[in-house]
């Protein structure tokens, strides 16, 4: 059976990261340290990392990441209304190229919703990144 997109698009990423994280292990690991002390509980939740981070995934125009969030938000009980919200501020914020990739966020987002995880993303495993 075929992936759906967004499964398809870390799919697609998976053999690349890994042979980027041999190739160049302590920049990678540099950025999954990054990764995982900016994305714990502090004044802001994780959802709200998450959402923020889906919201520049949209202005940055990047499918893995906004596969990646997009699963992290499905998998912490985000609402489809949370996830519309956002992107509603960021296609405000982005303009024209918003309303593009808002779409894709959101189709991202209910991929993963629909067949997410009950399960949170582990802490100690950084969720896939692109």
């Amino acid at each position: 059976m075929a992936q759906a997109h967004f499964h398809q698009v870390q799919a697609d990423l998976r053999e690349p990261y890994h042979a980027l994280t041999k190739a160049i292990p302590d920049v990678m690991a540099g950025y999954g340290a990054m990764h995982d002390a900016a994305f714990v509980e502090g004044a802001l939740d994780i959802k709200t990392k998450e959402l923020i981070a889906l919201s520049i995934a949209v202005t940055r125009e990047c499918d893995g990441c906004i596969a990646a969030h997009g699963r992290n938000l499905a998998r912490l009980g985000a609402t489809t209304e949370e996830v519309a919200e956002m992107i509603g501020v960021a296609i405000t914020m982005n303009g024209g190229p918003g309303l593009v990739w808002g779409p894709r966020a959101l189709e991202a987002f209910l991929e993963y919703r629909d067949g997410a995880s009950a399960a949170p993303p582990a802490a100690t495993a950084p969720p896939t990144k692109a």
